[in-house]
């Protein structure tokens, strides 16, 4: 399999564990709080990943990595992990999901033009094309069936959710590219841990000067939650950050973050099989779309 390839399908299966992860952090969030399951299923990653590296490699930390690749995980993980999570969560409560999922998904274009500045990563024009049939088709999924809001709650939270929902966004791409060029010969789980650790400082004193960590010790007595948890971080911090290593070292950072974005799209049959939603055919024809546009992307 070329590397291209590899790249892409790598970046498939990254959305598809994001989306499943995704279903364990909102059952989890309801019992725990999402402040609790974001710190949460970072301190249980890491427990995975040390037993991991370990029965595999004989070692408990990243073995190959210079100061270099370290400094560029561990900030790229300060904004991924940390920043874009905190930002975008908050404006979810502010302007609701799908606006907030809307403005995100300037992220896989942001991120190109980003990487190619900074490190000469471009795109073809087919690439361009994938990308933007991609994109309108998730687009089109979001905006399906727009939230509702009372009108003075509009004026009172739009402009700082909109804010926040951008910022979360220009994290995320930052938060790419930096993976990008911290990878090298990293092992994707050492390069996963070591922007894990990133994001754990920013939790650290966010906890700190927020004297919540009662709250956590509370929500780490839920073995309910917990047990949710667990399962959400072996798919999605584990396997899922995992995958997407692999797919930003293989493809152009545009291209994966592209293919990744199509999360709304992925959880549709998940909507229906499990809340026994209906999704409508205009819904149903985004996501089509969508799958036309990774298309594009993979061949």
């Amino acid at each position: 399999m070329s590397t291209a390839y590899l790249g892409a399908f790598a970046a498939i299966a990254t959305a598809m564990l994001w989306t499943l992860s995704t279903l364990a952090w909102t059952s989890a969030g309801h019992q725990i709080g999402a402040l609790a399951v974001s710190f949460l299923r970072l301190v249980v990653t890491i427990g995975i990943i040390e037993v991991y590296g370990y029965a595999a490699h004989g070692h408990w930390l990243p073995g190959n990595a210079d100061p270099q690749t370290w400094l560029a995980l561990g900030v790229s993980g300060a904004f991924g992990f940390f920043l874009c999570d905190l930002m975008l969560f908050k404006s979810f409560l502010l302007i609701g999901t799908r606006l907030s999922l809307l403005i995100h998904s300037l992220s896989p274009p942001l991120s190109a033009i980003i990487s190619a500045l900074y490190l000469g990563d471009r795109l073809t024009p087919m690439h361009w094309l994938g990308m933007a049939v991609t994109l309108s088709g998730v687009v089109w999924v979001v905006l399906e069936r727009p939230a509702a809001p009372k009108p003075e709650q509009i004026r009172q939270n739009f402009a700082r959710g909109v804010f926040l929902a951008a910022a979360a966004t220009v994290s995320a791409s930052f938060g790419y590219v930096l993976a990008k060029q911290g990878m090298g010969h990293c092992d994707p789980v050492d390069a996963t841990l070591i922007r894990i650790f990133g994001a754990m400082i920013g939790y650290v004193l966010l906890l700190t000067v927020s004297s919540r960590w009662q709250q956590i010790w509370q929500a780490a007595r839920h073995r309910r939650a917990m047990a949710t948890v667990t399962v959400g971080a072996v798919i999605g911090p584990f396997l899922g950050v995992t995958f997407c290593m692999v797919a930003l070292r293989y493809s152009p950072v545009g291209v994966a973050v592209t293919i990744i974005s199509t999360m709304p799209v992925l959880i549709l049959p998940f909507a229906i099989l499990l809340h026994k939603e209906k999704v409508s055919p205009r819904a149903a024809l985004g996501a089509l779309v969508s799958v036309a546009g990774v298309a594009l992307l993979v061949i």
